[in-house]
């Protein structure tokens, strides 16, 4: 028989956890817990547990007691032949995704360390694939992984952090893309399925909807040459039509859970945002009203504008300029400049307005600002290419000499 090394590795989080939660050390913990899945291998083609759980469960701790009693060889000749199925007392009950999460996201660690501890602990990678998705060398990502547990070695992990913690850190997994042989993207939105699993929390079903929603997106993102192609101008027909529709239930099932006491929160309103230009045929029948109404209530969630996230009151001065013209668009960039900042995504989208209002210089001086500021290659090649588009557009319209 082969082993599933997906159902195994779907394991390896509740069994750490388990271990963690009984006070084992972290580090010497999740060696144990490899130990035991290297013997897994080994042993489960000619001889399957009844209970895998509790198989590595039992077998982890056999290998933490190994470590202290320093008799590793004589404890493997004396237990072979007890490795086929060990006894039900030896798992550990209780929400352990949702418990080894909070652990990685101890209010301790600074967010990389969250990260990195997030996907090597609950996402199962290993140090090298980590190191490869964020592109630094392997030597840095193990060492800033050995300082994680370092640091959480000796606290208290009853109460390691709190919900609105764990789903930022598995959103900043999510944001930060696809890179090398791991796409981390798809990584957050397994992990995201798993908390689910473990609390029923709306806002839970919130950032695994925003997340399947927008990642239903992925194969009309980018072209042939691997440029951006912006969501007017996407084929649609490319994107997940299964995905959409997951992410419109998960996103409904949290919204029905609101009251006016407790009202949706920030994920879940950037999910029905998600959702209303996915559910647009085109461009041209994309709900602005509606938008606007969900970036109202995005906007309004912090009273501080210091405090205001870019990306929200950006995308609600695009809505604005969709639904009240471009010049009222404008006026709310205007009123924006000074509280985040001319980076380079305020140029882009008064570069977009422009465009909407028809000022096609205008609007390629702005996207060649934006191209100026952008610290991304692929984002400033694709602002570079706006701008040179909308002068070619300028130069050639009605009226204008060849």
């Amino acid at each position: 028989m082969l082993v599933d090394e997906g159902a195994l590795r779907a394991l390896v989080p509740r069994v750490l956890a388990g271990l963690v939660r009984r006070g084992e050390d972290f580090d010497a913990a999740e060696d144990a817990l490899q130990e035991a899945l290297l013997e897994a291998l080994r042993v489960w083609p000619d001889n399957p547990p009844h209970n895998p759980h509790g198989w590595l469960a039992t077998v982890a701790t056999r290998r933490l007691v190994d470590a202290r009693r320093s008799e590793i060889a004589r404890y493997r000749r004396e237990e072979t032949t007890a490795y086929a199925d060990p006894p039900p007392a030896a798992v550990e009950q209780g929400d352990d995704t949702l418990f080894l999460l909070f652990c990685c996201c101890h209010p301790d660690l600074a967010p990389a360390s969250q990260v990195a501890l997030t996907l090597r602990a609950v996402g199962g990678l290993t140090t090298r694939e980590i190191a490869d998705a964020f592109y630094v060398p392997e030597a840095t990502m193990a060492q800033r992984i050995s300082r994680a547990k370092r640091t959480v070695r000796g606290r208290r992990l009853d109460q390691p952090g709190d919900l609105a913690v764990v789903l930022r850190v598995l959103y900043l997994v999510y944001t930060t893309g696809h890179a090398g042989r791991v796409d981390l993207a798809a990584e957050a939105i397994r992990l995201t399925r798993q908390l689910n699993l473990a609390t029923g929390e709306p806002e839970a079903r919130g950032l695994l909807a925003l997340m399947l929603l927008n990642h239903a997106r992925l194969p009309a993102r980018l072209d042939s040459e691997g440029r951006i192609v912006t969501l007017d101008r996407q084929d649609r027909s490319r994107w997940n039509s299964r995905e959409i529709a997951e992410g419109v239930r998960v996103l409904q099932s949290a919204l029905a859970l609101q009251t006016d006491e407790r009202p949706p929160g920030r994920y879940q309103i950037e999910a029905a945002i998600a959702a209303l230009h996915d559910d647009a045929a085109s461009a041209e029948e994309t709900d602005w009203p509606q938008i606007l109404s969900w970036y109202d209530d995005l906007v309004a969630l912090t009273d501080d504008p210091v405090r205001q996230s870019p990306a929200a009151v950006l995308g609600r001065a695009v809505a604005v300029g969709h639904v009240l013209g471009p010049a009222a668009g404008l006026r709310e960039t205007d009123r924006l400049s000074e509280v985040i900042g001319e980076r380079h995504r305020w140029y882009a989208v008064r570069g977009h307005l422009h465009e909407l209002a028809g000022d096609l210089d205008t609007a390629a001086a702005a996207y060649a600002e934006a191209s100026r500021r952008a610290t991304n290659l692929t984002e400033h090649d694709h602002l570079l290419r706006q701008a040179v588009r909308l002068r070619a557009a300028a130069r050639t319209r009605p009226g204008d000499r060849p």
